[in-house]
């Protein structure tokens, strides 16, 4: 998933990038309620979190602006105010869901997976299926023919964006922007070190590769021939 988090708190903002990140996540970050807003006015991400307390402009007027624009992202609150009447001023402004400070991070994300479940009902059933390969991105395990493949967490967020654009071609820059943070340098070879590793562990000791490089162009998962 893409994810915004609009958060001040350098400590806090720091741990939810870490973690996200490490969970297979791509995440943006502003720590000002009015560059906030403008990130979350492109309607590019699948989660907006927002701390209610910023700079400039607080979270609840970002939520309610950016409804206004008729942007429906799932919002999550972030906020030490905790009283019923400040949960409800948050799911007023627009909030999907709030969560008070502090909070377990694996609390976090348990709701944030749940906000994206809830927009995406016609992906409730959370599979994706080449072949004999298929992901099971609720229980976040892959098998091939069978058999559980071990992947790490930026491995695994690859290949969901392979799978998910089966038999097209996919070119380095789409994979910088879709998995990697966007200010990678292009020129780093982390896309074919991952791409290497994965090939090796969905098509190792298999009769059909899935995982194919095409020469000056990218990479692409398709049916065996």
């Amino acid at each position: 998933m893409h994810i915004l988090l609009i958060e001040d708190d350098k400590d806090a903002a720091a741990y939810l990038v870490k973690g996200l990140t490490e969970s297979g996540h791509l995440v943006d970050h502003e720590a000002n309620g009015k560059t906030g807003l403008g990130q979350a006015l492109t309607g590019s991400y699948d989660v907006l979190l927002v701390d209610r307390m910023l700079p400039e402009l607080d979270g609840l007027s970002i939520i309610a602006a950016i409804r206004a624009a008729k942007i429906n992202t799932p919002t999550l609150v972030l906020s030490a105010l905790g009283e019923v009447d400040d949960r409800v001023q948050g799911l007023k402004a627009g909030g999907d869901d709030y969560l008070t400070k502090p909070y377990a991070f694996s609390e976090l994300l348990a709701r944030v997976e749940a906000l994206t479940r809830r927009a995406h009902p016609e992906q409730q059933n959370n599979k994706l299926q080449l072949a004999d390969l298929e992901m099971d991105l609720l229980r976040h395990k892959v098998t091939r023919a069978g058999k559980t493949i071990a992947l790490q967490p930026r491995e695994f967020r690859l290949l969901e964006y392979l799978l998910r654009h089966t038999g097209q071609v996919v070119s380095r820059t789409m994979l910088l922007e879709q998995v990697w943070d966007v200010n990678f340098d292009p020129q780093t070879n982390v896309i074919d070190v991952h791409i290497s590793r994965l090939r090796n562990k969905i098509d190792k000791d298999q009769e059909h590769p899935l995982l194919h490089t095409i020469r000056g162009a990218g990479y692409s998962l398709r049916e065996p021939s």
